[in-house]
């Protein structure tokens, strides 16, 4: 399986400014793999640690954070000597062992020679709760699931990825309909490695929703094991609320969806938990257009995601004959999935703040709204072919973006200030835009 992330822990390896790395994300998003897999690829030797019930370590790391006297401990567990050039450091579930984040200051400062890249589902919680953190000492990479190119290079589709990098339309426009078909499969399968892996092997897809089943009971035990008590079932409330909160035509997050006469206040920890460990992805609303989209975000109002489509889908208890068949019943449900799968190839961009639109009267939404730094760009989301966009059109003729992107099952179209991109395609916005 590849991961572009890949490249960017490549990158990493060679850059001058190289500090530890520390890579974020939710359980089962396969950030182990892929640092064992970079370990292989890039250096001669690897050592891995788990810090997860690990006392050794916790005994180590206890006392001073002297950068050679750990040093000296972590040859004794690994059994070799450690080359700094020539070896990969990988601390693993690094948030049950506060000084062992905390040690990565003093290996930036005193031992910079060793190459070090820890992860933690947990990770983002921990920082929350005031862990001892190497501010401007480390450097990040958010891994997600497998991207829709991502998928299509699993399924042994390597060539026609490569084709939607390319940009030639012409020719991706000839071969839509395998573009479609994969982007439905990608839709039930959605991108956990795990449930990507079996469905590459077996194309069984009563396995992977299995799988997915598995993962999702996985996160739950999350909840029990690792939040405080008192928001466990807040928690349970809100993750299962979130299907019925997409599906519904206007998809801002309501609390009294999750329990009759809720109000944020009661709910504000609970969310925050489950944005921390990345199980879901907060969009906010801004009511305008400028640069920066943040100094206008209204905090009251935000869109709640999953962290992918496949799960959602599985919440929801999408049969996988009504995705790919098609059934009039799943319209509405259909939208909520769409939706769900641009804000997580969006999520994959880098450099890119994403929003969402709705003027103070409630008349005109755009799905998403997104921040280059440099310009606004307006993305209206569409299901099917259906290309009536009066919500993009009403923003462009009031705030005049440089160009407004409407992403659908129709073909590549570039207009005068507006881009037609296809859903299968919606990964390359940044380059195209």
């Amino acid at each position: 399986m590849y991961r572009i992330a890949i490249e960017k822990l490549w990158k990493w390896k060679d850059s001058k400014r190289r500090k530890p790395l520390i890579i974020e994300g939710a359980r089962q998003v396969g950030k182990t793999w892929l640092m064992k897999e970079f370990g292989k690829q890039a250096y001669e030797n690897t050592v891995y640690i788990n810090f997860d019930s690990n006392s050794r370590m916790a005994a180590l790391f206890a006392s001073d954070l002297d950068t050679d006297r750990l040093i000296m401990g972590l040859e004794l567990f690994a059994g070799h000597k450690i080359d700094a050039d020539n070896t990969l450091l990988i601390f693993d579930e690094v948030q049950e062992v506060p000084r062992a984040l905390a040690s990565l200051k003093y290996f930036y400062e005193n031992a910079p020679q060793y190459h070090i890249v820890c992860a933690g589902s947990l990770l983002g919680i921990a920082l929350h709760q005031g862990t001892s953190f190497p501010v401007g000492k480390v450097d990040f990479l958010k891994l997600y699931p497998l991207s829709f190119e991502e998928f299509l290079m699993a399924i042994g589709q390597e060539r026609f990825a490569a084709l939607l990098r390319s940009h030639e339309y012409l020719m991706i426009t000839s071969f839509k309909q395998l573009y479609i078909d994969a982007l439905k499969q990608y839709f039930f399968v959605g991108g956990m490695p795990e449930a990507v892996q079996f469905f590459a092997e077996n194309k069984d897809f009563a396995e992977v929703r299995e799988i997915q089943k598995r993962i999702l009971t996985a996160y739950e035990q999350d909840f029990s094991k690792h939040a405080p008590n008192d928001i466990v079932p807040k928690l349970r409330m809100l993750w299962n609320s979130i299907p019925s909160q997409l599906s519904k035509e206007n998809k801002k997050f309501f609390y009294g969806l999750v329990r009759e006469g809720a109000r944020a206040k009661e709910y504000e920890n609970a969310l925050m938990w489950l944005c921390d460990c990345g199980l879901v992805h907060k969009i906010g609303r801004v009511n305008t257009s400028g640069i920066p989209l943040k100094a206008y975000e209204d905090l009251k109002a935000f869109k709640l995601f999953l962290v992918d489509v496949g799960l959602l889908g599985c919440m929801a208890g999408l049969s996988c004959r009504t995705l790919l068949d098609g059934n009039d019943l799943f319209v509405e449900f259909k939208g909520a999935l769409t939706e769900q799968y641009v804000c997580q190839q969006l999520k994959t961009a880098e450099a890119l703040e994403i929003y969402y639109y709705t003027n103070d009267r409630g008349t005109c939404e755009v799905d998403f709204i997104l921040d280059t730094g440099e310009k606004i760009v307006p993305v209206e989301v569409k299901a099917e072919t259906n290309l009536k966009a009066k919500s993009i059109k009403t923003f462009w003729e009031k705030f005049s973006p440089e160009i407004a992107v409407r992403t659908s099952m129709s073909d590549y179209k570039k207009e005068d200030w507006l881009l037609n991109l296809p859903l299968y395609a919606i990964e390359q916005i940044t380059n195209e835009i």
